[in-house]
């Protein structure tokens, strides 16, 4: 048995509440899934800026009435000092996931995701002290590492940020190293590297590659690839981001006040990708005969990025499920049957 097998057996026999803050989101309405059917208690607070009620709903729909009784939602503000009072009041565990991504979204508006992303981020972390819950984990960044040119990424290495956004997630894990130094309230920091699954919203301006594509290739609309195509990621599924959370949440004081990748520790170039999601689509059916077009590089992008997971692994027991392939063909049917309606 797995460490995480072996958490989630105990939690089932062991309620506890958990805070889950951008609970309608893609991340955070996955959390909540699982965390439900796991019999636990959930607090849900979103201001629905990018969350959307649906996931919610289809969350309710894949529970049973009981367990879906169990969560509470606070419609509110991370920004908001009372709304992050009121949701934190007897909570044991906090998965901060609130927060606007995407780095051209952060160019093109820095005075608002600074204040959701810092601002916010400070207020989740005051009260939780306050509150002196039993643990904090907060969504941090890949794009934490900027210019740094090493390969994999390794947590104590970083370079300049390359965005607003990247900023924004580095000055969380200032505060966070600073209120354990300060106040000897330690958290845990996930750094994400592009994460994916069911319920990542396909359509928007700031959608993420995985979503994007999938929905052009179902829709007979153009791909474009932004640079070569021999831009590289490391591309993590949602279920092996859910098993940090709850690894991390429930980790003893040695695995506290760290900073871990949250990733497969693989990497893909975009042209792999690409012709990944074709021939997931086609075992749904769905023949992709579209021209790639190239464009040129975005702004703010870094040109490769893979994680060292080695100290997850040895500090929580981290063993992810999914590679890009098998995350790929899991989330497939989701996305076919979102885009249909």
């Amino acid at each position: 048995m797995t460490k995480f097998e072996q958490v989630k057996q105990d939690l089932k026999t062991s309620p506890k509440i958990w805070l889950v803050t951008g609970v309608a989101g893609f991340i955070g309405s996955n959390l909540l899934e699982t965390l439900l059917n796991l019999n636990q208690t959930v607090i849900g607070l979103d201001n629905f800026a990018t969350g959307h009620q649906r996931n919610l709903d289809e969350v309710q729909e894949l529970v049973s009435d009981e367990q879906w009784k169990n969560f509470t939602f606070i419609h509110g503000d991370i920004c908001n000092y009372e709304d992050c009072q009121l949701a934190i009041a007897n909570v044991d565990y906090v998965l901060h996931q609130a927060a606007l991504g995407s780095v051209p979204r952060s160019i093109a508006d820095p005075i608002t995701t600074n204040t959701a992303n810092i601002t916010g981020f400070l207020n989740m972390l005051t009260v939780a002290k306050d509150a002196k819950v039993k643990s904090f984990t907060y969504a941090a960044s890949s794009s934490t590492y900027g210019d740094h040119p090493a390969l994999p990424k390794v947590e104590e290495n970083i370079g300049n940020p390359l965005s607003p956004y990247a900023v924004t997630k580095y000055v969380n894990e200032l505060y966070a190293n600073v209120f354990s130094r300060t106040y000897g309230f330690k958290s845990i920091g996930l750094r994400y590297f592009n994460v994916f699954g069911p319920r990542q919203d396909p359509n928007g301006a700031y959608a993420a590659v995985i979503p994007k594509w999938t929905s052009s290739m179902i829709s007979k609309e153009s791909v474009y690839i932004n640079g070569d195509g021999e831009t590289s990621r490391d591309f993590c599924f949602i279920e092996n981001v859910i098993q940090m959370n709850i690894l991390s949440a429930t980790s003893d004081e040695e695995a506290k006040d760290k900073i871990y990748n949250v990733a497969v520790g693989d990497r893909t170039t975009l042209k792999e990708l690409n012709q990944a999601i074709r021939i997931a689509l086609e075992t749904q059916g769905i023949l992709v005969d579209l021209e790639t077009i190239y464009r040129d590089f975005r702004d703010g992008d870094v040109r490769h990025s893979q994680a060292d997971i080695s100290k997850a692994k040895y500090y929580l027991n981290y063993e992810p499920e999914f590679d890009l392939h098998k995350g790929i063909n899991c989330a497939m049917p989701w996305y076919v049957d979102f885009l249909k309606h």
